[in-house]
């Protein structure tokens, strides 16, 4: 049975850390890795979409301990845990869809997502991506950490499947459930040259997980 997106991670706080470094390939290896693409000067401002728990940020303060971060997640009780990692760091965390959230103009030194970003259509990207294009500064950058589709067969896949499933369960509104329907890398990139990012690229990729590195 599908899930509500938030219904889907606030019935699994308990063993969400232990499960996303335990059980999804390389994540003792990507963490770190898109950790370190991020800023490291001083006081940098940096977005975090997606945030859940902060394992990514456990990796970044220990590289910028100084860094200032605003994250966003539709859960509350991984909010809650982030915020009881992190005491006595700059963090605001906002409870919402980063798709409604508003993100403000130059704001932004770099912004991160890691595990996240799978869920959705090319189309809802662009537009999240030309919010997140407007909101970093000049010269800024969005390293998306991620699992994607290898062809665009699965891709098709994965859309259809979803598209059954709701029509099977009498699904019929806009809101977001838990479903994994991830784009191809390809059409990943698409959507950020066409959201307004002047390059995008490959940094590293552990099987089916990639980092892009999108910049302004």
């Amino acid at each position: 049975m599908l899930e509500k997106m938030s219904d889907f991670f606030e019935a699994r706080l308990d063993r969400y850390d232990e499960h996303m470094m335990t059980d999804i390939e390389s994540a003792n290896e990507f963490y770190p890795f898109t950790a370190r693409q991020l800023p490291t000067a001083k006081n940098s401002l940096i977005l975090d979409l997606g945030c859940g728990t902060g394992l990514e940020l456990q990796e970044y303060y220990k590289l910028n301990p100084s860094a200032r971060i605003t994250g966003i997640d539709l859960s509350q009780g991984m909010l809650t845990q982030l915020k009881q990692k992190f005491v006595g760091k700059e963090i605001t965390l906002i409870l919402g869809s980063y798709f409604d959230v508003p993100l403000g103009e130059n704001v932004f030194d770099a912004a991160v997502s890691v595990e996240s970003l799978h869920h959705f259509k090319k189309e809802e990207k662009i537009g999240l991506y030309s919010k997140l294009h407007i909101a970093l500064r000049d010269n800024g950058y969005f390293i998306l950490t991620d699992y994607f589709s290898l062809s665009d067969e699965e891709e098709q896949m994965h859309r259809q499947n979803l598209i059954t499933l709701k029509a099977a369960q009498g699904i019929t509104d806009d809101e977001f459930y838990h479903y994994d329907t991830p784009l191809t890398v390809k059409h990943e990139i698409e959507a950020l040259i066409e959201a307004g990012f002047t390059s995008a690229e490959v940094l590293n990729n552990w099987g089916a997980t990639y980092t892009v590195k999108a910049i302004k």
